[in-house]
C-alpha cells in the first residue's frame, strides 16, 4: 500500500473509492476487504471507526444497487395518486395514456381512460408511456396487460403469486408503442415486458431500472429500512427481469432534456435543449431558426395529406372543405418515434387491398 502513499492522505476520499470499488467489483483481483479495513483503520489519519463503518455501508449500498435499497423516510400515509396522469389523442387516430403508478385499482382506472379516449375518437394505435412510472403492485400490472390479450396466458410471478390473462372477445387488438427509460422501475418493468413478451407492443426508450425484485424489509437500529431484493419478479412462462428492460428500439434522450420533454412534449427549440445535431437557438429571430429535420412523421404526414387531398378532389369536395389545422409538433424524441411507428403501421393498414 505504500505505492498509494496512504499515510499521507487525508479526509475519506480514498475510503470511500476504495470500499466502492469492492462493492462493485467483478473479478478476484482486489484485496480482501478486511485487510484493507485494517490498513486504512491504522494508517489513515484522522478517521475513526464509525468514519469507516459509515463509508463501508455506503459502498455496499452503491454496490448492490438497485437490489439494496435503504429508505431513509418512515412509512407515508396511504396517498391517492392520480394513477392515469395524462391522456392525449395525436392526430384524431393515436391515443396517448401516462401512467404514474402501478397500484390498486389502476386497470379500471385504465379502462375509464381508453373509453374516454375513443368517446370521440376512432383510434387506431396507442401509446402507453411508462417513463417515470413506479408502483410495486404485480397484479395490477398484470390486469393493465390482460387488457391488451384475447387468450389465457402466464404474465408475470413474483414470489409466491402469479397472474394470468383470461380468454377475450374484447381486448384492445391495435397497434401499441411502450415508452419506458431509466426510472421505470418495479411493477412497470414487469408491464412493459409483458406487453413485449406477449407480443402486444413494442417497446421505445431506453432501458429500465432494474428494480423488478420481490424485496424483504429489514427495520436497522437507528429506525431506517433496509430493503434486499430476495426474488427477481418472472414475466411469461420463466424470463426473469434481473437486469431490467431492453428497448425494441433505443432513443438515447439526456436526463435533462428528457423531463423538459416529458413535462411538455411540444416544448421548441427555442425555449427547450437542442436535438442532437441541431445548434442552440438561444435569442436568435423566428424567421431565421433551424427547421425540424424531415423525419418519417413528416414524411407520414405529407403522403397522408396527399392521400387526404386527392380523396376530397374525387369527391367534388366544395370551397368550404378547407385543410384541417396542424398540430403542433412532437418534440419528445421517445414520443415522436412512437408516433412515427403507429402513423407508418396505419398508412400500411391502409394501403392493403381488402
Amino acid at each position: 500500500m505504500k505505492g498509494f502513499g496512504m499515510n499521507r492522505v487525508r479526509g475519506m476520499s480514498w475510503a470511500l473509492l476504495l470500499v466502492s470499488s469492492l462493492a462493485h467489483a467483478q473479478t478476484n483481483d482486489l484485496p480482501h476487504f478486511q485487510e484493507v479495513l485494517r490498513l486504512l483503520r491504522a494508517n489513515l489519519p484522522g478517521v475513526t471507526d464509525d468514519d469507516l463503518d459509515r463509508a463501508a455501508a455506503q459502498g455496499l449500498l452503491d454496490g448492490f444497487r438497485p437490489r439494496v435499497l435503504l429508505v431513509t423516510n418512515p412509512p407515508a400515509a396511504p396517498a391517492l395518486p392520480p394513477l392515469v396522469s395524462r391522456t392525449r389523442v395525436h392526430d384524431r387516430a393515436f391515443g396517448y395514456v401516462r401512467l404514474a403508478e402501478i397500484a390498486a385499482g389502476l386497470p379500471d382506472r385504465f379502462t375509464e381512460a381508453w373509453d374516454e379516449l375513443c368517446g370521440t375518437n376512432r383510434l387506431k394505435g396507442l401509446v402507453l408511456d411508462l417513463r417515470f412510472t413506479t408502483g410495486d403492485d404485480y397484479r395490477a400490472a398484470a390486469g393493465v396487460a390482460d387488457r391488451f390479450l384475447t387468450n389465457e396466458q402466464p404474465l408475470i410471478r413474483w414470489g409466491d403469486e402469479s397472474a394470468q390473462s383470461t380468454e377475450k372477445t374484447n381486448a384492445l387488438e391495435l397497434p401499441l408503442v411502450v415508452l419506458v427509460n431509466h426510472e421505470t422501475a418495479g411493477a412497470a418493468e414487469a408491464l412493459a415486458e409483458a406487453l413485449r413478451t406477449t407480443r402486444a407492443g413494442l417497446v421505445v426508450g431506453s432501458r429500465t431500472a432494474g428494480r423488478a425484485y420481490v424485496f424483504k424489509e429489514f427495520e436497522l437500529a437507528n429506525g431506517q429500512r433496509l430493503l434486499v431484493a430476495s426474488t427477481p419478479v418472472q414475466v411469461g412462462p420463466d424470463q426473469a427481469l434481473t437486469e431490467g428492460v431492453a428497448p425494441d428500439i433505443e432513443v438515447a434522450v439526456s436526463a435533462h432534456d428528457e423531463k423538459a420533454w416529458f413535462a411538455d412534449p411540444f416544448r421548441g427549440l427555442s425555449d427547450s435543449p437542442a436535438l442532437e445535431g441541431e445548434p442552440e437557438t438561444g435569442s436568435t429571430p423566428s424567421t431565421n431558426r433551424l427547421r425540424p429535420r424531415l423525419n418519417e412523421a413528416e414524411l407520414v404526414r405529407r403522403q397522408r395529406d396527399r392521400a387526404v387531398s386527392s380523396s376530397s378532389e374525387g369527391l367534388g369536395a366544395g370551397p368550404s372543405a378547407g385543410p384541417r389545422s396542424a398540430e403542433p409538433a412532437v418534440r419528445d424524441p421517445a414520443l415522436a418515434r412512437a408516433l412515427d411507428l403507429l402513423r407508418a403501421l396505419a398508412l400500411v393498414s391502409r394501403s392493403r387491398p381488402s
